[in-house]
């Protein structure tokens, strides 16, 4: 069933659009079969449940951080990690870098941009953006990358709200990008709304249900 899922999902996606499997609280017998179905790219949310499964897993695997990281948590996974979505302060991203360096490794980083109407989301807003990408401190940060940005639209049947969060992100993505050349990926979209991120410009989605069904909490 999952390999169905996974394949259906393919299929409709664009090439420039990157599809990371959300494996949260499923067992490694789901994600084997999603693994043996062609997929690499695996995201999670809990920083110890992450670690336990790349010590188990195929090395191949690429883990994607989804959640909201704690910065005392970073030191856990900065040894593996392929790309950390949610970095919604300085102050993590300095703490990354800090373990990247550790580890002797450069760790690529999304910011997390704050658009959903809904108060427990995390985020920067626009300025703090900015602010961020042209302080000096940033620039010294030698053992991470921004390569992109990342955003949640709200929990919401409204389509047209979800909609126009997801156009704010890509205007804000736009007129980042034009500054900062390395930024090329926009993370927006999962199981419910994929298909209207893409529509809105979006090059990666996480999508977790629709491939593995409804979680285990």
């Amino acid at each position: 069933m999952i390999k169905d899922h996974l394949l259906e999902i393919k299929n409709t996606l664009p090439d420039h659009v990157t599809l990371v499997a959300v494996s949260k609280t499923k067992p490694d017998e789901d994600l084997m079969e999603a693994y043996a179905a062609g997929q690499r790219i695996f995201g999670e949310n809990k920083v110890q449940e992450m670690v336990g499964k790349w010590e188990r897993l195929p090395k191949d695997i690429k883990w994607h951080m989804i959640g909201h990281l704690q910065r005392n948590k970073v030191k856990y996974m900065a040894e593996f990690v392929d790309l950390i979505h949610g970095v919604d302060s300085f102050r993590l991203l300095a703490e990354i870098n800090k373990k990247a360096a550790q580890n002797k490794r450069t760790i690529d980083c999304l910011l997390q941009i704050h658009i959903a109407e809904e108060d427990t989301k995390f985020g920067l807003d626009k300025e703090e953006l900015k602010a961020i990408l042209i302080s000096e401190e940033y620039h010294q940060l030698k053992n991470i990358n921004v390569v992109g940005l990342m955003g949640m639209a709200t929990f919401t049947d409204d389509e047209t709200q979800v909609r126009r969060e997801f156009k704010q992100l890509k205007s804000i993505f736009d007129t980042i990008k034009s500054e900062n050349p390395q930024i090329t990926i926009l993370s927006m979209g999962m199981s419910g709304d994929y298909q209207m991120a893409i529509e809105e410009g979006s090059t990666m989605v996480r999508i977790g249900s629709s491939i593995f069904g409804k979680r285990n909490y």
